[in-house]
Parts: C-alpha cells; sequence; structure tokens
C-alpha cells in the first residue's frame, strides 16, 4: 500500500527535478528582503502552495497537450488530467483571496503568461529541451522575488539587483545541464556554456563586486566538469549546492 502511495506520488509530482531549486530559491530571497517593516508575512504561505500548485498544473496541463496530439494511446493522456485540475483548484484555493488584499497580483500573473504560453508551445510541439523553452521558464520563476518582496511590504526598487542575479544564475544552468547530459558530446553547447558564464561573471560585478566571486565559481564547473562523467544525480547535487550559495549570497550582499 505505501508503495503504491509513493508511486502515485511521484506520478503527480514532475519530473523536472532542477526546477525545483529555481522555484524555491527567488520566492524564498524575495520573503527575507527589503527594508526595515518588510519580511516574511502569513501571505507567503499560501502564494509559495500557489505558486507551487500553479506549477504542477501547467506542467500537467501540458503533457497533456503534447501527448493528446503525440501518443496513440487514447488513455495516456488521461492521467495528467486528475492532477492538472486537483493542482489547479489549489492554486485558485490559495490564490484567489490574495487577490483582495494584492489585486497587483492580476498584473504579475499576465505578466507571467507570455512566458507559461512559450512553455506550452514547446510541450505541444514535444520539443521540451529546447534552450529557448528552458530560458523562458526561468523568467517568471525568478520574478517571484519581486512578487514575494512586494508581498512582505519590501520595495520593488530593491528587488531589481537580486532578481537579476538569480536570473543570471538559473538561465545559466539551462545550457550548462545540457553539456553534462544530453549535450555531453557538443562542443557547440560546451563553448555556449562556457562563453556565457564567462559574460556573466562582469555582469555579476556590475550588481555586487562579491557575487562576481561565486559567478566566477559557476564559471569554473562549467568549464571543468562536462566532459568528466558525472552521474546525473550528481549533476543535480552540484546545482542544488550552486542554488543554495546564490541564496545565501543574495541575502548577504542585498
Amino acid at each position: 500500500m505505501g508503495r503504491k502511495k509513493k508511486g502515485a506520488l511521484r506520478s503527480w509530482l514532475p519530473n523536472q527535478h532542477g526546477a525545483w531549486a529555481m522555484l524555491a530559491v527567488p520566492f524564498t530571497a524575495g520573503v527575507f528582503l527589503g527594508g526595515a517593516g518588510a519580511g516574511p508575512r502569513w501571505a507567503h504561505l499560501p502564494l509559495f502552495v500557489a505558486w507551487l500548485a500553479g506549477y504542477v498544473a501547467a506542467f500537467h496541463a501540458q503533457q497533456w497537450l503534447r501527448l493528446r496530439r503525440l501518443s496513440r494511446n487514447p488513455k495516456a493522456p488521461r492521467r495528467h488530467v486528475r492532477p492538472a485540475l486537483v493542482s489547479a483548484a489549489v492554486c485558485a484555493a490559495c490564490g484567489m483571496p490574495l487577490l483582495f488584499a494584492y489585486p497587483w497580483l492580476l498584473l504579475a500573473a499576465a505578466c507571467a503568461a507570455p512566458f507559461v504560453a512559450v512553455n506550452t508551445y514547446y510541450a505541444w510541439r514535444n520539443r521540451e529541451r529546447a534552450l529557448v523553452n528552458g530560458l523562458a521558464a526561468v523568467v517568471p520563476a525568478c520574478g517571484m522575488l519581486l512578487v514575494a518582496l512586494r508581498v512582505g511590504g519590501g520595495d520593488l526598487a530593491d528587488g531589481w539587483r537580486p532578481a537579476l542575479a538569480c536570473l543570471l544564475f538559473f538561465a545559466g544552468t539551462v545550457p550548462y545541464v545540457k553539456t553534462m547530459i544530453r549535450e555531453r558530446d557538443s562542443r557547440s553547447h560546451y563553448w555556449a556554456s562556457v562563453t556565457y558564464h564567462a559574460l556573466a561573471v562582469p555582469a555579476a560585478y556590475a550588481l555586487s563586486p562579491w557575487l562576481a566571486v561565486l559567478f566566477a565559481a559557476y564559471l569554473a564547473r562549467a568549464a571543468l566538469l562536462p566532459g568528466k562523467g558525472l552521474k546525473a544525480a550528481v549533476v543535480g547535487a552540484v546545482e542544488v549546492v550552486g542554488a543554495a550559495l546564490l541564496l545565501v549570497a543574495v541575502l548577504l550582499l542585498f
């Protein structure tokens, strides 16, 4: 019975394991950033649940569209219907009450919609591993830093630099992870990843000189780790550590 429940839970959770750090780190940074009078609020809890549930709902809806178009088995898309509907209901139940206190959340959702539309298109075309698709997912995730900051009473002017720092890091993970797994033998992908990370160092320096030290470490991992035969679990663990260091740096520097 326990194994069945565990298997059912896994079928509900998206298999994009690297996305969880991207969903959590910018949001967490936004919760704890800000000047006097800003910080964690009770509203952050339902907002976070709505954010995660919305991601799960979008994932299953996109998989339903993809399989409905490609699969010869008419039952294949159906397994995504219940997770999509339940997750959407949870998102609405947690998110709708917040609109009374923070009606500007509708504007935030509208800003995220085009990027979700891009992800939906690539899922429908069965090209979810495309570079553009990955980059499109990064933008609203990093934008949640600004949303969480504003809900906590912070000033958006205090959020743009940490949000850009998150964007620099998570955008870099998209080409880097490809060089470690699916495109491990591609020299063009390798050099694109290294070039991006090299350019990210001065960009990070412009945000904060100390931040450039961390991004130099990201450059080193992008240049040295591909081709070492690391397993996917190790690659994921390295990225989790990198995301955790980014969170610490953002909270200390901004």
